[in-house]
């Protein structure tokens, strides 16, 4: 750091001091003060902790404020006024309750900033501050990092200067994080927007690229309490546009070219990208070859898009479907699934439809709605615990539970998010080495071989993923208890059951439930699914592809509903999923899938067609 120049740090920064809109003329003290790690905020404004008697005080009252001290007030284009913020407590959200439960000093500062009783006994006190800090809360993620797990969003709060600015629509100062790549030190800076008099509050907005109204409302929540119980909180059908958001267009393929019929062949050569098939498709028609020029089969991992040049040379196959992501992304399963609804939802008890959807809200679209069901579940008295999940991320990563509406509304600007209504009565199963019964899912495996007309089969023998700790409504951040994916949590134990199995075990644990009758609906919803999935043409639907196969994995859950009936419910689809389980409990798992979708070869022990 004492080496570094001015010219060197425009050159490593000139992108991020632009991007956070930071004013020119404050670019040279900026680099003077982290070089020479001056933070001098004090000399300029006043901490002040404001008294409240404990009946006036109510949750969104602020506990500090921050007032300039000098008499002579700051002018905002003074390039001296950009001050460097420290930060009291950086992490991860699944690590936050640990941090505060292991270090009381943290406990102690956090409670400080928040004004919280600090003589609470040790739980009380970190519950208590998990259910405040979203007041205090800012993130940033590195999007240079080199894996998926580097680049979620890291939490921080802002030392006792910073934490005591306080949002307002009007602001008068602004606030942005700031990585010095030098040594990789995060800072928050703050600097004026307008000038300020002796004895002003400081204030920011802490929402300043929500620009429309009532979406402002939503996300300022954490700060300001407002009512949408009386807006409507049934779901927005969205056009073709926003099925193309973010997606490369895809080419359809000219279905003149497949008016005569193609020819058998007595065996076929398979381009795969991916190893599992190369070790375990074994049959002799199937011969894998390096060179897809050559091939019959292509079996990509990466997503293809040119369906109009591949329907030129009509003998190919191609394991996709043009727009599938209709059903692999979460925003647009759930848009997807509800295509054949009478009515949205039951008035009274506002479960919505279909009943093997768990409610679902788009954040990006539907915050507002969302906000409103959340609100009229809270009036009615009912359970509100909610699981916020990206769109298009796997293995649970930056995915949360909670019913703390605070804390879902900060979770959209860290990436668009869906809040899907937790499972709160979940089926549950006994495991002899855990006491108490646990979470379970159940995942499928639906190969789609047409759309026109639509043929639809599932592999009977399905995958079960088991949590390790019983169920109890309570700790979401223990994820062995809410979390059934060990496959990639270092240190948790993997239990291994084949379905065989599994249903000998549901028979002792469930005798009146007959697991024949719960794969029944667990069947009839996969065909309802893929039902809705043909009603539109795309990108709003999959589109008819005649050289196309295609297979998913579908988990799913099962609740219990009040009349003591199993329902199923539909958690997501899998595109390209992994199968390498699959083959070490089948042997010809991928034997049996080929013959199936390239052969015509059904076997009814092994596939169930819907």
């Amino acid at each position: 750091m004492v080496h570094a120049t001015y010219e060197t740090f425009l050159e490593n920064h000139r992108n991020q001091l632009e991007s956070s809109a930071i004013p020119p003329y404050f670019w040279s003290t900026l680099f003077q003060k982290i070089i020479k790690q001056t933070f001098d905020a004090g000399n300029i404004f006043s901490l002040l902790q404001i008294d409240y008697e404990d009946e006036e005080r109510d949750k969104y009252d602020p506990v500090w404020q921050l007032q300039i001290k000098v008499e002579e007030g700051i002018k905002h284009t003074d390039p001296h006024h950009i001050y460097l913020i420290d930060h009291a407590w950086t992490f991860r959200i699944e690590h936050a309750k640990n941090q505060l439960l292991q270090i009381e000093s943290l406990r102690e500062r956090m409670a400080t900033i928040m004004g919280i009783d600090s003589e609470l006994n040790k739980n009380e006190l970190c519950s208590k501050i998990l259910d405040e800090m979203w007041k205090y809360t800012n993130s940033y993620s590195i999007g240079s990092a080199e894996n998926i797990e580097e680049r979620l969003p890291v939490w921080y709060i802002m030392d006792e200067v910073g934490s005591a600015i306080q949002h307002n629509d009007k602001p008068n100062f602004r606030m942005v994080p700031f990585i010095y790549v030098n040594d990789q030190t995060t800072y928050s800076l703050i600097f004026p927007i307008k000038d300020l008099l002796f004895g002003e509050v400081v204030c920011r907005d802490c929402i300043e690229n929500i620009k429309e109204e009532q979406e402002r409302m939503a996300y300022a929540l954490p700060w300001k309490e407002a009512s949408f119980l009386e807006f409507d909180f049934n779901h927005l059908k969205p056009g073709p546009d926003y099925f193309l958001s973010g997606h490369i267009k895809e080419s359809l393929p000219v279905l003149e070219n497949f008016a005569e019929a193609i020819p058998k062949k007595n065996r076929y050569k398979v381009f795969t990208e991916y190893d599992i098939i190369k070790e375990n498709l074994t049959d002799n028609r199937f011969e894998i070859i390096e060179d897809e020029n050559e091939a019959d089969i292509l079996w990509y991992t990466k997503h293809f898009k040119q369906f109009k040049e591949l329907s030129e040379t009509p003998q190919k196959f191609i394991n996709q479907f043009p727009f599938e992501y209709i059903l692999t992304i979460k925003d647009l399963l759930c848009i997807t699934c509800r295509r054949r609804q009478p009515k949205i939802h039951d008035t009274l008890t506002l479960d919505t439809f279909p009943t093997w959807l768990p409610t679902t809200y788009n954040l990006k679209t539907e915050l507002m709605q969302f906000v409103s069901y959340y609100q009229h579940r809270s009036e009615k008295g009912l359970d509100n615990h909610w699981i916020i999940k990206p769109f298009n991320l796997a293995r649970g990563l930056d995915t949360h539970i909670t019913n703390n509406l605070s804390y879902i509304m900060r979770l959209p600007s860290t990436g668009p998010k869906i809040a899907q209504k937790y499972i709160e009565k979940p089926v549950l199963f006994h495991r002899n080495e855990v006491p108490g019964k646990v979470k379970f899912d159940v995942r499928y495996v639906l190969l789609l071989k047409s759309v026109k007309p639509l043929e639809v089969y599932i592999y009977r023998n399905f995958f079960l993923r088991f949590a390790n700790k019983p169920f109890e409504l309570n700790n979401f951040d223990e994820y062995e208890k809410h979390f059934t994916v060990m496959n990639y949590t270092e240190g948790a134990v993997l239990k291994h059951m084949l379905c065989a199995d599994f249903k000998v075990h549901w028979t002792e644990q469930y005798p009146s439930i007959s697991w024949d009758s719960v794969e029944e609906s667990v069947f009839s919803m996969f065909k309802e699914m893929f039902e809705c999935a043909i009603i539109e043409s795309g990108p709003c639907g999959i589109a008819e592809s005649p050289q196309s196969r295609a297979l998913y994995a579908a988990d799913i859950m099962l609740e219990w509903k009040q009349d003591g009936v199993v329902q199923p419910k539909l958690l997501e689809v899998n595109w390209t999923p992994d199968c390498k389980r699959a083959c070490l409990y089948y042997k010809d798992f991928y034997n049996d899938i080929f013959k199936l979708l390239f052969l015509d070869e059904s076997n009814n022990d092994v596939f169930k067609k819907l």
